[in-house]
């Protein structure tokens, strides 16, 4: 229903209200009855209990299931009990997760406001906002939130803050009036106030037209109840890696066991070997390296001021190809700032940026003293006087030795603030102000006359003067005079144009234009009415505004963009402000378009995928228009991040790949729906969090490496000494301890692995990417079938030597494998070879090796351990030969590399 085209008697009629006396009480209990509490849905809520059990489905909860059976038939009851914890404390970070997400409505419900001022049977009366009804007549005023959606059917210098609905901050202009046009956007529905919005000034009453699910904010209710939960792609390369290696390893640890018994061996040796070497192929500790990689991951991030609500976000945000960002608190300050001035055919630019009152006035670039420009100051003098914003400070501690500064912030409407912090920065105080004038009488701000108007009285004469401030062209209109040249003349039609042509200016640069004028009046003048008054004025100038971007952001787009990530600016505001933004922050490129809402509201989904990698800004839409904006990109096979601070953003946040929210601007709607709240509500943190993302899914990606080359290497070696009716080179337990103990530590270190320097000027990673791709899989084999070789010739040659002492030669084997996957394991830090980097750079990593041959040589050489581990200390000779053999496969490939490369 648009209730902004129906007339008021109209609107009276369609929801059976009384406008004089409200609806009667039984009437309101009837309507509540049929209709329900005016509260949004929840939803259908999972128990507890089953919401715990879902996070065991896992595939890789199955393998690591599986791995803790074998474990203990094997006796390996520490390795049993560790790989259950794992499962378990899995299974709690999940379901954690998962609560939270439920929040998201509870903090949706919050924003409904808890009491409304109602007329019921002839009397106004306080009744919970969730018992009233369509047809309800309401009254609000300044500081009120509106609890329903309302037809306002009278309005008193009324103005409410819709950023909750629309993103844009600044509060809007409310009327009684109709208005026309077809599917006017939220933020244009001028008559309408809209539930969870706030009002920051003057008053209204109005009818409720709609309750609960059925208000714009029950909409978005229903959107975050229905926007998908995107699978990442980290736990989509998970499950396949599960798969694929429960195949490797049943059919090669079978192959192994067949081969063994059919050449003679004891089949009860060859089925715990068998066995070890699929405990051994299954990488039981992958999910718990990722959990501490992106745990580590999480850290690091808090300290760039990005705290992760979901862990695998970081590895998506990681591969994100496109950002679509809220242009009001994210791209911008969300500080009104003046920064033209023009008067009398002069303009003026004003420097400095926030609340904080600092800043220079410059003619033609160069500085001036404004001690000398009478017209600026009167222009700035009205401005903050015509005024109800004020400037507040409050000291604030920064750093470990407490300095203090002081925070500016403004109570009030923020355009107001703009025009009173740009008087400050010429000096005219709020205290010079009242010294020197005392407020007779106000007309606030009204949308059919868009101008309010102050009467003061000059303290040292006793003169009265009234200053306007409003809409330029309505002022003109007002004006008989113009301040041109510090001169009072006549506003001819030359200098009327003179005055049109620097309103379109300052439009054209996206500037919000407000104008002031003055006039004097005598002391028993009539001030009845605001139309008494308000004519044959004096028009001073303009002041031109804008929500100024934030200074760091065009360097993190620019970033961005070299990362191959594109940026998208999503806004509620008109195009023209949109296209000026987007083009000073190097958002759109000569080719990029730009879509309003409009537009966007008449195509499928299906027909804006077809244009959507053209689009770089999107203007004046809802929250309807953002979900489908990120379903367009995502059905494109692009990895969508959503950053946004208001409730309409949350579904689209949600149903994103990764959601990133606001921590200081942000609501809470927005917050519990998103995977990352960055807590500096800086843009630029996105690009930390990248980088970090990037580097994480390396890290993983080198941890697979590592494993899965160590697996394939203890695999073949006994494998191929199956094929060669060789001995067993290595007994059960030695596989289990390579397994568990060697493989551990250094895998864990290399989690916390630093980025390669080239992280950042790299395509993303295509959304469908193999874990496997861009050489990893030949790497693995190369480097596995290497180890293994190499582990079995040493076998061979020290076997060869003493035939009667096996002990020795699986001694020599072991010692063999081991050292060649501690050397191995620094080759896997770099995607291009071992003498790509500084081995001694990852601390964490040498002392993990350190200690992993220490294990080995405790292992070796404590006696009650040998009889344990079938092991016996080696000579000199025997060690130069595990070190040469163990040396091979890094050293041997790395050189290849290298001599191709070269």
């Amino acid at each position: 229903m648009k209730w902004y085209e129906r007339e008021i008697k109209e609107v009276e009629e369609m929801t059976r209200s009384h406008f004089t006396d409200g609806l009667p009480e039984e009437e309101a209990a009837k309507r509540l009855k049929q209709f329900g509490y005016n509260k949004l849905d929840e939803g259908e809520t999972v128990p507890a209990f089953f919401l715990f059990l879902a996070q065991f489905k896992d595939f890789m909860v199955i393998v690591l299931l599986v791995a803790t059976l074998i474990s203990g038939l094997l006796g390996e009851y520490i390795d049993a009990i560790t790989i259950i914890l794992i499962v378990l404390l899995n299974g709690v970070l999940g379901f954690i997760q998962e609560r939270k997400a439920e929040k998201s409505l509870a903090a949706l419900k919050e924003l409904s406001a808890p009491q409304m001022m109602i007329l019921r049977e002839g009397e106004w009366k306080k009744v919970p906002s969730v018992e009233v009804v369509a047809g309800d007549i309401v009254k609000f005023t300044s500081g009120d939130r509106i609890g329903a959606d309302i037809r306002i059917i009278e309005a008193k210098g009324l103005r409410i803050e819709e950023s909750a609905l629309t993103g844009e901050s600044v509060p809007v202009q409310k009327t009684e009036a109709v208005l026309s046009g077809e599917d006017l956007s939220i933020g244009d529905q001028e008559n309408m106030a809209f539930m969870g919005t706030m009002v920051t000034q003057g008053s209204g009453i109005g009818v409720i037209v709609a309750t609960g699910m059925k208000t714009e904010m029950g909409k978005i209710a229903h959107l975050l109840q229905s926007a998908e939960t995107m699978i990442t792609p980290l736990q989509h390369k998970l499950e396949q890696l599960g798969k694929i290696l429960i195949l490797v390893a049943l059919l090669l640890t079978a192959l192994v066991v067949v081969i063994g018994v059919y050449q003679g061996h004891d089949a009860y040796i060859m089925f715990l070997a068998g066995v070890s070497l699929a405990v051994a192929a299954i990488p039981e500790g992958l999910p718990a390296i990722v959990t501490v990689a992106l745990a580590l991951g999480v850290q690091r991030m808090i300290k760039r001021k990005a705290i992760v609500r979901k862990l695998p976000a970081v590895e998506t945000l990681g591969c994100a190809s496109v950002i679509c960002s809220d242009k009001t608190g994210t791209l911008t300050q969300n500080k009104m700032t003046v920064t033209n001035l023009w008067s009398g055919g002069k303009t003026w630019g004003v420097s400095g940026t926030g609340y904080e009152p600092k800043g220079d006035f410059f003619v033609n670039a160069k500085k001036v003293d404004l001690k000398t420009e009478k017209t600026v100051q009167q222009l700035l003098t009205f401005g903050a006087l015509c005024n109800n914003a004020k400037i507040i400070t409050s000291e604030v501690k920064e750093g470990l030795l407490g300095k203090t500064k002081l925070r500016y912030a403004i109570d009030g409407d923020p355009t107001e603030g703009a025009l009173v912090v740009c008087a400050e920065k010429a000096g005219i105080t709020r205290r010079v102000l009242e010294n020197d004038y005392k407020i007779v009488e106000e007309f606030p701000f009204e949308s059919t006359r868009k101008m309010m108007s102050v009467i003061v009285e000059r303290k040292k004469d006793g003169k009265r003067f009234v200053v306007t401030k409003g809409a330029p062209d309505i002022l003109l209109r007002k004006s008989k005079q113009i301040l041109w040249e510090e001169r009072y003349q006549s506003l001819t039609p030359q200098k009327e144009k003179a005055v049109t042509q620097s309103i379109d200016s300052l439009a054209s640069q996206a500037l919000r234009t407000i104008a002031i004028a003055y006039k004097e009046i005598e002391p028993n003048a009539n001030l009845s009415s605001a139309e008494a008054v308000e004519n044959n004025l004096t028009f001073i100038g303009l002041q031109g505004m804008i929500d100024p971007p934030r200074p760091e952001v065009k360097a993190s787009i620019l970033e961005c963009r070299d990362a191959g990530i594109k940026t998208i600016m999503i806004t509620g505001d008109h195009i023209i402000t949109a296209k000026a933004i987007a083009t000073q922050l190097m958002i759109l490129p000569t080719h990029g378009k730009i879509m309003d809402g409009k537009t966007l509201a008449k195509m499928s989904v299906a027909e804006l995928e077809e244009v959507v990698d053209d689009i770089y800004v999107y203007a004046r839409v809802s929250p309807e228009h953002k979900l489908k904006i990120v379903k367009a990109l995502q059905a494109k096979g692009h990895i969508v991040a959503m950053t946004g601070d208001g409730v309409n953003d949350a579904p689209a946040i949600k149903a994103a790949n990764i959601g990133v929210a606001m921590g200081i601007t942000g609501t809470d709607v927005a917050k519990e729906a998103s995977s990352l709240v960055l807590s500096d509500d800086n843009f630029a943190t996105i690009k930390a969090a990248i980088k970090e993302g990037r580097n994480i899914y390396d890290n993983i990606r080198k941890f697979i490496r590592y494993m899965l080359a160590s697996n394939v290497g203890e695999i073949l070696v006994m494998l191929f000494a199956m094929m060669l009716g060789m001995p067993l080179p290595l007994v059960a337990i030695q596989i289990l301890w390579i397994n568990l103990v060697t493989d551990g530590l250094p895998a864990m270190a290399l989690g916390l692995d630093q980025a390669e320097s080239d992280v950042m000027r790299r395509k993303p990673r295509h959304p469908m990417e193999n874990v496997f791709a861009r050489g990893l899989a030949w790497k693995i084999v190369s480097r596995g079938f290497m180890i293994g070789v190499v582990t079995l010739i040493a076998f061979w040659l020290t076997l060869t030597q003493d035939p009667d002492n096996l002990m020795r030669a699986q001694s020599v084997a072991f010692a063999t494998l081991v050292m060649a996957q501690l050397i191995h394991v620094f080759d896997c830090r770099s995607e291009h070879s071992v003498f790509h980097r500084n081995p001694f750079q990852n601390i964490y990593l040498v002392l993990a090796v350190i200690s992993s041959t220490a294990l080995m040589l405790i292992v070796m050489y404590f006696p009650p351990l040998q009889p344990v581990f079938h092991t016996v200390g080696l000579n000199v000779r025997e060690w130069l030969l595990v070190l040469s053999m163990a040396s091979i496969p890094t050293i041997a490939l790395a050189g290849f590399h290298l001599f191709k490369r070269k």
